[in-house]
This record gives structure tokens, sequence and C-alpha cells, in this order.
């Protein structure tokens, strides 16, 4: 639950308020061999293809459905004939993919853990992010770090040697030079570009088969995604001489921690442009003159967002009711800006901590268990009237 501190066991409720309605290393070159149990991988492969891939018309965009026994390519619903074919042929890389899928949706819960829309899951309707409808920025969030997500497993799967049909980059071999001097390649350079190519083709696929805005919105926001990982390659060496005096490098590329691209994006979403398809239907036109035009490197969207605050199915919200708020914050997390001024319930719990530690030689710390009365905010639920307004 976004904003809650960890509290172990069952808490134990002492009071309960209710506030008024205004109340405020070099890599190897060997493979190395990963044994993981053929079910649990089809398991998120299977994750991840509905999360993307069930077509837009249907309301559950986002739908995970019940998973059976044993899935193959021809049973997953949504898949067009390219991607039915490339799951087929690389069922390896379907299991890379759906292995990463958890990695980019708890990074998209990171980046908006403290907003009203959370990419949180509603248990009962099976969605992972509610049903994101609308073109909205949101939307074009979803589709940027899910591209990211699947060029970020996939690099990752062929650097480790789980893919029969990539390796480490082929191409950074022999002698290069940056602002430090000459080094040599070797290691493991991250093969980015394979990545990046699966990545198009696969996701992609879908998209060019509807000559529509939102198909136009969502190719440009998926390039975005998959170009942002890009970004964040970085250099890292290893030296060679007399106590590391680095007379000799050899340096490889590898990709950043995957939070970095989710900071870049999340940068991207606040900055996001709205647009409009242009006349021949080939590009996009600024909806407001008065703001720049968007680049290649922009998140673009067509509609606003709704401001979540109600469940309403039609635009993809789960509201607010229940979440738990930060009464002391000034910002997004503030009760009264999550909880859209309907007012926040107060729940004490008894929450046990580590204290008074001491470090023992050798070598361990000691901690006491302490126990401490906190706190829990949470948004209340909004009157019925108000409620079925919006469903």
């Amino acid at each position: 639950m976004f904003g809650c501190a960890e509290v172990r066991g069952s808490p134990r409720i002492l009071s309960r308020s209710s506030a008024s309605h205004g109340a405020s290393g070099l890599r190897p070159l060997m493979r190395k061999s990963h044994c993981l149990r053929a079910s649990s991988r089809l398991f998120c492969a299977l994750l991840f293809l509905l999360l993307i891939l069930t077509p837009r018309g249907d309301s559950s965009w986002w739908y995970i459905g019940a998973l059976g026994a044993p899935v193959i390519c021809d049973n997953i619903p949504g898949l067009m004939n390219k991607q039915r074919q490339l799951c087929q042929k690389y069922p390896d890389i379907m299991q890379s993919i759906g292995g990463g899928a958890k990695e980019w949706i708890r990074e998209c819960q990171y980046q908006f853990r403290h907003h009203r829309w959370n990419c949180s899951a509603l248990d009962r309707d099976h969605t992972v992010f509610g049903r994101v409808q609308r073109s909205s920025r949101e939307a074009a969030f979803v589709y940027a770090i899910s591209s990211a997500g699947v060029v970020f497993a996939i690099t990752r799967a062929c650097s480790q040697g789980e893919l029969k049909t990539c390796n480490c980059d082929p191409h950074k071999r022999g002698k290069a030079i940056d602002e430090r001097g000459e080094f040599d390649w070797g290691g493991c350079s991250d093969n980015i570009n394979y990545g990046i190519k699966f990545a198009k083709a696969f996701i992609d696929a879908k998209e060019r088969t509807v000559k529509d805005a939102r198909a136009l919105m969502n190719l440009h926001n998926n390039r975005c995604g998959r170009m942002a990982v890009k970004r964040f390659m970085k250099l890292e060496c290893k030296c060679h001489g007399v106590s590391g005096s680095c007379t000799l490098r050899t340096c490889w590329l590898a990709m950043s921690d995957f939070r970095k691209t989710g900071d870049y994006l999340r940068k991207k979403y606040n900055g996001a442009i709205e647009v409009t398809m242009n006349q021949d239907g080939t590009g996009f036109t600024v909806a407001n003159k008065d703001f720049r035009k968007a680049t290649k490197n922009d998140l673009v969207y067509f509609e606003t967002s709704p401001d979540y605050c109600l469940m309403d199915k039609t635009a993809g919200s789960l509201g607010t009711a229940g979440r738990v708020c930060n009464k002391m914050s000034p910002g997004t997390d503030s009760c009264e800006v999550m909880c859209c001024g309907r007012g926040y319930d107060t729940t004490r719990v008894k929450r046990i901590t580590k204290c008074e530690c001491k470090f023992k030689w050798c070598c361990t710390v000691e901690c006491k268990d302490c126990e401490e009365a906190v706190d829990i905010h949470t948004c209340k639920a909004p009157k019925r009237a108000e409620w079925l307004d919006q469903t």
C-alpha cells in the first residue's frame, strides 16, 4: 500500500479517529547456466504478454487472466500474427520478457507511489494498472516504461547467456579511446542493440496493424522507452598495471540500474506534451500553439487525465479511497491532496522496530526490539451518491 510503513505481524489497533472533511568487476565471457523451472518462466512470460497485448478495444487492456497449465503462443489472446510467430520461434526470449515484467511494474509503482494514480492492482478486477483507457500521459508512461523493461530484460538475458540467439555485443572488440585515453575492449559488453531491435519488432508489430492516432502515440512512446535504456549505458573498466596504476585498461559497456531509466521517464512524464494528429495522419502537431513542438525524446498524449479521485472504470481510475496519506506532507501524498478533500480516517497501530543497536566484537550488530505506536491515515471513501455518478 502506498506510503505505509512496514508493520510486522498483524498490527493491533489501539484507537481510531476520523478527520473532518476539510482536514489537512570485469564480467566473464563464459555463458552462465540458469536452471529455472519452465512452468514459472512461462507464467511470467504470459503475464507480460497479457499486460500489454490485449486489444485496446477490450475494457481490460492490461488484464491478467486465470493462468492455467502449459501455455502455448496460440492460446495467448491479442497477439498479432507476427508476434505469435516470434513467440513460437523464440520461446527463451519470451521467458526473459516475462521475467522482466515484474521489474518494470515495480518501477512504475515506485515512481508514482506518492500520487493518486500509482500503478496499483485492483485485485477484484485482476488488473495491474487499472484500465488506462484514455490516451493520457499515464498511458504514455506505461507504454514507455514497459518497452524499456522489455529492452532491459532481453539485453540482460543476452549477457547472462540465457538466450540462444544472442550473446555479448560482438562489435566491442579491439581498441578504443575515451577522454582518459586508449583502452582495450574486453569482458562482456551488454548487447543493447539486440534488445532494442527485438523489442521494436515484437511490441510495435501490434501498433503497426492499426492506422489511428492512438497507435501513432503508442509507437512514439514505445521508442522513447527503448532509447531511454540506451541513454544510460556506461563504460566500466578494470585497470592493469603496477599497484593499479591503470597504465592499461580493459573496458566494457554495461546497462545502468533500471531505476535511472525509471527516473528519466518519470521526468518525461512530467513534461509530456499534448498533441493532435496532423492532417495527413503521419505525425503530431502540438495541441497548444504556445508550447514547443514534441521531439522524439518527449512523451506525447492526446487526452487530459482524470483526477483519479473517484473510481471511474471508463476513465481508468481506481480512486483513492483507502489509500494511505501523509498528514504532515505538503506534497501530492498529503491527506488533503491524496484524499481529494474528503477527509481521512486514522488508525493507531503498534509497530516493532530495531533499536538500541550495538556493535559486538566480532562481528555482529545486536539490537533490541522496540514497540512504538504509529498513526496510519487512510482516505475516506466518497459518499455513495458521489461514487455512483462516476461508475
